[in-house]
């Protein structure tokens, strides 16, 4: 037996035992060293290097071995399970953030929504208390109590939703039906890594909530309200504040409006007759991870939850005279 197939024999013999360690890296390192070709010792190389945490390197790897059989089932199954867990492996650097960042986009992109908003969770909760210690979320929860609602924070433990892929969302306690301060994260495929901070109205009536066609009637008739006032008074003013804030609407499931000017966006708003079958009208600001100063802000948690209580407190007036309380 020559030395290439003593090398092959004895790296089938360590993955058959699951030995993933130094010597199957070095085993297969020499074999594909020796004969460049082989898909096979590139596919191991790479679960090595998996496991022992070389990322980058196993990713290169896998590449390797799908380039040159792009129907190696193993290798492409192998390269999704290095690249989640990369997403969920943070730098030295990314320790010490505190928000979000490249990484916390890519655990959105590559885990289902479930699990995305699982692995998320306690990054997002602590958000949450950040954003209920502001004195615009004491003035959100008056409003609301006034109306009779028994809730004490703005956003609880369980105002973290999936929803499709690459989609995360929070809004506040109690408002599937109401005008929604609402919080969305997003990355591919839904679309590129963004966060959204406003006020938004679900109008559709799907879903389990109960008594689905009341509560639709409910937010269609506050969207109304949201409208009027717009037209009154906030024409100017909320156009002057989307074009200083980064501000969007979104409409049903598309990406931010940003090909609409802010004048533009407010007519739209305001003339809008058709809210039932878009589902989702929103307006707000938007943090884009490709643009610096967006990212610098989603990257820590305070400067974030400051984002946040401005974006509030902005809206706040057009919310409280949609919700229909008096402040």
């Amino acid at each position: 037996m020559d030395d290439r197939a003593r090398l092959e024999s004895r790296a089938v013999e360590l993955m058959k035992n699951s030995d993933f360690g130094e010597e199957a890296v070095r085993v297969n390192r020499t074999i594909v060293e020796l004969a460049p070709q082989n898909e096979r010792a590139w596919t191991r190389l790479g679960r090595c290097l998996m496991e022992q945490r070389q990322f980058d390197t196993a990713i290169e790897a896998l590449r390797t071995a799908l380039s040159l059989n792009a129907s190696n089932t193993v290798a492409t199954n192998l390269l999704n399970e290095v690249r989640k867990r990369r997403a969920l492996t943070p730098t030295a650097a990314e320790r010490a953030t505190t928000g979000f960042t490249a990484r916390e986009f890519a655990v959105l992109e590559t885990h289902p929504p479930a699990d995305a908003c699982a692995a998320l969770r306690s990054r997002i909760e602590l958000l949450f208390d950040a954003i209920n210690a502001t004195s615009i979320a004491a003035r959100i929860v008056e409003a609301r109590q006034r109306r009779g609602a028994a809730s004490t924070k703005v956003f609880h433990a369980n105002s973290c939703h999936a929803g499709g892929p690459g989609h995360i969302q929070a809004f506040h306690h109690g408002g599937r039906w109401e005008p929604q301060f609402n919080l969305g994260w997003f990355a591919p495929p839904h679309m590129p890594g963004c966060m959204r901070i406003g006020i938004g109205f679900n109008t559709a009536n799907g879903g389990g909530d109960p008594d689905r066609a009341r509560g639709q009637e409910q937010v269609l008739h506050y969207l109304e309200r949201f409208q009027r006032t717009i037209a009154k008074s906030w024409r100017g003013e909320l156009a002057r504040w989307l074009a200083g804030n980064a501000g969007f609407l979104q409409i049903g499931a598309d990406p931010p409006s940003q090909t609409l000017q802010p004048q533009q966006a407010v007519d739209w708003l305001i003339n809008c007759r058709n809210a039932a079958a878009l589902e989702w009208v929103f307006v707000g600001r938007w943090l884009f991870l490709d643009r610096p100063d967006a990212a610098a802000i989603m990257r820590d948690r305070a400067t974030l939850a400051s984002s946040v209580d401005d974006t509030f407190r902005a809206l706040f007036p057009l919310w409280v005279s949609a919700y229909g309380g008096a402040d």
